[in-house]
């Protein structure tokens, strides 16, 4: 008796073994099958891009196809957002997959047969915009990893939300908008949410390679306006001023000194960037104010709040020692929190990192000094942030144009791994939480 129940056990793991490896077989193939319209999709929303809450086209060809995979859709969440939701023929959790879809405004340099050459309005003043930081592609690769699982439809266990969200970047100066307004307007529930997964391109990792980090991965960041405001004169006669140009020089050079006297950098990184100033129009006129702009990013909550105090404080009293005034608005426009993978999840899932890359293309990475809002939703349920390589194979990553720059360019060959990576996330992940 006791042998062949065993047997019956074995026999049991044999076939949900040989499952899992059909469904990673099937990915795989599906993938294959798929890649030149993703690669095409990124190409066409690369030669067509669009700023942050004004995604209409973008969101439009996304719409079309997942309605035409028979995806129930949600439209014009967080502003030009959309969100499709895949049910399973099977019982199981509710997975989210998030793709950003907004550009940036860069004229691109690239001599690229779909380079863009657009033009739009951004803050008053004419612009180009670029793809230059790859939401191109992660819109196309969720598109694809739309169509493959709704090809299997009748093996997915639960529900996928693909949520493709605008403004990742900022939304325009007096509107909300990105993860945080999607969060506000509730795209974590109905269904609720229970975990989610998000990637992001890597211009210097190579194609093929996937990187991760456990906790926190990309830091928070949070602008900040400083306006000192001193006392006008003529330039040949700067003792009956207050300089603000004066103060302001000095402001920039003692916030230099939060980072390397004030955090523990052993513990975590921290960054304090002014970044503009802008004062006088003349030569020989000492201006009334200056302003300046600039942002800070950090690891931890309590770096943060020292990090926001120390501004303060060195702004209002490097003012106040020279008789001028110095109001900080901080944050000022952005305040994105970290982005923080779920420990316990990043564990749970990183063999199905390394299945689908092949454990030597899997590389743990440092924290990372950019910021993301996937962690927007990340605080509310568990998530996992990876990068997906693009950097084409036998590029020297130190040269490799970063992110947010002209030259900034995307390997088509990198998308399939994305495609197979977010595919396999679902099924290994809902495997492992039958509800």
């Amino acid at each position: 008796m006791k042998k062949s129940i065993i047997i019956i056990l074995l026999l049991g793991f044999q076939i949900a073994f040989a499952q899992k490896s059909n469904y990673k077989e099937l990915i795989a193939k599906s993938a294959d099958k798929i890649e030149q319209k993703v690669i095409a999709w990124r190409h066409d929303i690369h030669q067509n891009p669009e700023l942050g809450n004004r995604e209409f086209r973008t969101a439009e060809l996304i719409t079309k196809h997942l309605q035409s995979l028979g995806i129930e859709l949600q439209t014009k969440v967080g502003i030009t957002g959309v969100v499709g939701i895949l049910k399973g023929d099977k019982p199981g959790p509710v997975i989210a997959l998030r793709a950003d879809m907004d550009a940036l405004p860069v004229e691109e340099t690239n001599d690229l047969p779909f380079a863009s050459k657009v033009k739009t309005m951004y803050n008053g003043k004419e612009t180009s915009v670029m793809h230059a930081c790859g939401h191109d592609g992660h819109v196309a690769v969720l598109m694809g990893v739309a169509e493959v699982l709704a090809g299997m439809k009748k093996d997915l266990k639960g529900t996928v939300k693909f949520i493709f969200q605008p403004a990742e970047e900022g939304a325009p100066i007096g509107e909300e908008g990105g993860a945080y307004l999607m969060v506000k307007e509730g795209v974590l529930e109905n269904p609720k949410v229970d975990v989610i997964f998000g990637l992001h391109m890597d211009s210097q990792v190579e194609v093929g390679n996937l990187t991760y980090r456990p906790g926190g991965t990309l830091a928070g960041v949070g602008d900040f306006k400083i306006t000192v405001k001193g006392k006008p004169s003529h330039g040949s006669k700067p003792w009956f001023s207050v300089d603000p140009i004066l103060v302001a020089s000095q402001i920039v050079v003692s916030l230099q000194q939060i980072v390397s006297r004030n955090v523990k950098i052993t513990d975590n990184a921290a960054v304090v960037t002014v970044g503009a100033i802008n004062g006088g129009n003349r030569s020989n006129i000492i201006p009334a104010q200056v302003e300046m702009l600039g942002d800070v990013r950090a690891f931890t909550n309590e770096d943060e709040t020292l990090i926001y105090s120390r501004i303060k404080q060195i702004a209002e009293k490097t003012a106040e020692a020279a008789g001028a005034t110095a109001l900080v608005e901080l944050p000022y426009g952005v305040k994105y929190p970290v982005t923080f993978n779920n420990i316990e999840l990043t564990n749970l899932m990183l063999p199905t990192l390394q299945k689908s890359a092949g454990v030597g293309n899997v590389f743990l990475v440092p924290a990372n000094t950019g910021a993301e809002d996937f962690s927007f939703y990340a605080q509310k349920v568990p998530g996992l942030f990876f990068r997906l390589g693009g950097m084409p194979k036998g590029k020297d990553a130190k040269t490799a144009p970063p992110h947010h720059t002209p030259e900034f360019i995307i390997d088509d060959a990198s998308f399939k791994l994305g495609v197979i990576t977010f595919c396999n996330l679902v099924f290994d992940y809902a495997e492992m939480n039958k509800k």
